[in-house]
């Protein structure tokens, strides 16, 4: 009776025909939807968990039924008759088989369930032997999307299926918002392939969309073809469409064409190629754009005020326009791999002109690195190089960092012992720059450590050597006076803390109070470094961090001569009753007891004495509201270095209010207000405030309104946001409508919104901030 469940594949058929483009990488929203199915499962089906079809195919098919009657060949099945193969469930009220012509027909309640989808029918004839199927007057509901729908009439002739009067729709039956009609769509699951015939997408009872012949897959084999364009409108850009062209080249590979054009701009040809081999992954984008009208509507202007601010004229816009980015991995052999991100553009403001979000303002430099890096158990390594190319008018070459051409080290750290470990970090570098001379480097720091700990503190002594040493280019010999000038120098540290807890009661509940001090003492010689280059070696901004550090400079140039103690305590008050903290704060302080003689050019000499003091604290007032700070104060100058106050405030179910205030001395003042105000389950505000007071400058501001509901979403999202660092503004207004479980149309306000808005995903409050990684134009990626 195995034959009897070759109905069972349609209802796939009819679920991928009608939801082929339904994949969005976005997860859907159906917070608002009702919480019963178009379908509901059928209490007479068991759980379904989902299998393969070759695992389907090695399932054994149980039926049974209330009575069975008739002869062998023609067996009559009636009275709540259930077909189980697997995961897959075909209940009906009757069915009759006919065992010599496999003719069946089964009537009443037709019903079909699997771990994808749930199906009913009035009734279903066809025959076994010829392959042939027939069902009438059919609904659906896919369990994973929410989609349902429903056909008239339903054929399927082996691979070849036809559904008639076929309709798709996340929405409600009793709340279409929108729904997708189809006078007939045919089916071939051979070839993968299905062509809708007349389909008509409709919102509300507007038809907005008519395609008389539209092919697509109907499994996940790729195809050649269109995908869903994008389009916007800018100041700078006027208005902008895409159309984004899918070529399946082959199984490992494929290129997406990306013809764009912009009403001030002109036609750009833009290409992303992706290849998968075994062991390793690789993207090529490239975008280019020819006799851009940006840059002559505004060549005139560009070149007065470059001569007037002494820009050099080579950082102008050119007229062809264009920019490359590779970035691949290859597996080598085990706990080695190959890296390469390669960018490229043709003159420094292509990131600043393709980009329109203030979190992505264009970097004043592009990095390109590749390498081979590896990694096991207790050690790391690499060999690379990188270059830098300048993406910042303002700037010359000079202001690039010199390139590592290239670079090899090696971090090993291992137990020797319980109490005893050992390691190395070593590094050799070979420096270019294009405007200044170059030279090479070799750093290596061995060092021993004893990590003793208890139940309740930890006390780690360490002492390790540090040797630098240099090959300069005669130019650079010149300027220092020395062509190979090195370094040799030991440091010590001691590194220890104590851990007490308590528990308490505030206000009737129960809290874990600890107490956490930490001590650390750095001991580091003087030596005269005067005669070596400095090469990518800079301060690193004061912090909480840089109170346990060996060194209070990147790179290995400059190693800081120390005789100090930092001495810090934290604090937590974490609630018993789920672990959620309430209450941290941390206070510390470095004591210097000798001047450090170290210092490079601009920087603040560090006088014997005491440090500012850095503090931060985060508090919960409750589950929804959290406030936060963080504070440096030097008590030398009686000065604040810096300053910050930040709030969130959780509204409802979904919305979020958040204010940060920030200072740091003779850097920057700036205040952030932004917002996912919810008005009601479907309406909701979107906004931000973001300005520099340092500057009396408007950095991004945008005004929005959503509208969500079970199964779409409208936003209008207006901006004015700054794209360049001479401080001029550009303004967008940008319309997404989201048919949910289909796709959605317009720009990715989605996106934005989230790098704007801490928390517009709620669960992003637990995750870093997701930001630009090279100030690029961040429109979705457009993936088959």
């Amino acid at each position: 009776m195995r034959k009897a469940l070759r109905l069972l594949p349609l209802p796939v058929c009819i679920a991928f025909s009608l939801a082929a483009h339904a994949a969005d990488d976005r997860p859907a929203d159906w917070r608002l939807c009702p919480v019963q199915d178009a379908i509901p499962a059928f209490p007479d089906a068991q759980p379904a968990t989902h299998l393969t079809s070759e695992e389907r195919a090695g399932q054994p098919t149980d039926i049974e039924g209330d009575e069975i009657s008739g002869p062998e060949s023609n067996r009559r099945i009636t009275g709540n008759v259930a077909l189980r193969r697997g995961d897959q469930f075909l209940g009906t009220d009757q069915l009759t088989f006919d065992t010599g012509t496999g003719h069946y027909f089964a009537t009443g309640s037709v019903r079909y369930q699997d771990a994808g989808m749930r199906l009913v029918a009035d009734e279903a004839e066809g025959n076994q032997g010829e392959d042939r199927h027939d069902i009438r007057n059919v609904r659906y509901q896919l369990v994973s999307r929410r989609g349902n729908g429903g056909a008239e009439h339903i054929e399927l002739q082996g691979s070849l299926g036809s559904l008639y009067g076929a309709t798709y729709s996340t929405c409600p039956p009793e709340d279409r918002s929108w729904e997708l009609r189809a006078q007939r769509i045919d089916v071939d699951t051979a070839e993968g392939m299905g062509v809708a015939h007349n389909a008509v997408l409709r919102i509300g009872k507007v038809p907005v969309l008519y395609v008389p012949w539209f092919p697509f897959p109907v499994d996940d084999r790729r195809r050649t073809g269109l995908l869903y364009p994008g389009i916007g409108s800018s100041s700078r850009n006027g208005f902008d469409y895409r159309q984004p062209i899918y070529l399946n080249l082959a199984p490992n590979y494929d290129l997406t064409l990306q013809p764009r054009f912009m009403t001030r701009r002109g036609f750009q040809l833009g290409a992303e190629f992706r290849y998968l081999v075994d062991g390793g992954v690789g993207n090529l984008d490239f975008s280019y754009l020819p006799s851009d009208d940006l840059s002559s509507r505004e060549r005139e202007e560009e070149t007065a005020e470059f001569l007037a601010k002494g820009y050099s004229l080579d950082n102008r816009r050119g007229d062809d326009r264009a920019r490359f980015h590779f970035d691949a991995r290859q597996a080598l052999f085990p706990g080695w791999e190959g890296r390469a991100e390669l960018n490229w553009i043709s003159d420094p403001r292509v990131l600043e002109d393709s980009s329109n979000n203030v979190d992505g303002l264009a970097p004043y430099s592009l990095n390109s690195v590749i390498g081979v890096f590896g990694r096991g158990r207790h050690w790391s390594a690499g060999l690379a190089a990188d270059h830098h190319q300048l993406a910042d008018y303002t700037l010359d070459s000079q202001a690039l960092p010199h390139d590592r051409l290239p670079r090899a080290w090696l971090d090993w750290e291992q137990p020797l012992t319980p109490w005893l470990h050992a390691g190395l970090n070593a590094e050799a570098v070979r420096f270019h720059h294009e405007a200044a001379p170059g030279g090479s480097r070799l750093d290596v720091k061995p060092f021993a450590s004893m990590p003793l700990q208890g139940a309740s503190w930890f006390l780690t002594p360490k002492i390790s050597w540090r040797y630098t040493s240099y090959r300069l280019d005669d130019a650079l010999a010149a300027q220092l006076g020395d062509d190979a000038p090195s370094r040799s120098l030991p440091i010590a540290s001691l590194d220890g803390g104590l851990f007490f807890d308590r528990a308490t009661s505030i206000g009737g509940e129960s809290f874990l109070q600890t107490l956490e001090p930490r001590m650390f003492y750095l001991r580091v010689p003087y030596r005269d470094q005067d005669d070596l280059p400095r090469f990518d070696t800079r301060p690193l901004t004061f912090s909480w961090g840089q109170l346990f550090r060996e060194n209070r400079y990147t790179g290995a140039d400059r190693q800081t001569d120390a005789n100090q103690l930092t001495l810090a305590v934290s604090t937590r008050l974490l609630r018993q009753s789920d672990g959620r903290e309430k209450l941290s704060a941390s206070l510390g302080q470095i004591r210097y007891f000798d001047e450090s003689r170290v210092i490079v050019p601009g920087e603040t000499p560090v006088e014997r004495g005491k440090s500012a003091w850095v503090a931060d604290a985060s508090y919960a007032v409750n589950d929804r509201w959290s406030l936060g700070a963080s504070y440096q104060w030097d008590p030398k100058f009686r000065r604040k270095d810096l300053a910050s106050v930040r709030t969130r405030y959780l509204v409802g179910d979904t919305g979020v209010v958040n204010l940060s205030y920030r200072y740091r001395r003779d850097v920057l003042e700036q205040v952030d207000l932004n917002f996912l105000y919810p008005l009601s389950p479907s309406w909701s505000l979107v906004g931000r405030y973001y300005h520099s007071i340092e500057d009396n400058q408007l950095l991004e501001g945008i005004a929005g309104v959503q509208w969500d509901s079970c199964c779409m979403a409208v936003r209008l999202v207006g901006r004015r946001y700054l794209h360049n660092r001479e401080g001029e503004l550009s303004n967008s207004i940008q319309f997404e409508v989201e048919l949910k479980g289909l796709g959605s149309a317009g720009p990715d306000t989605e996106s934005r919104l989230r790098r704007a808005i801490l928390g517009y995903y709620r669960e992003d409050l637990y995750l870093v901030p997701p930001s630009n990684d090279d100030g690029a134009d961040d429109s979705p990626e457009l993936m088959p």
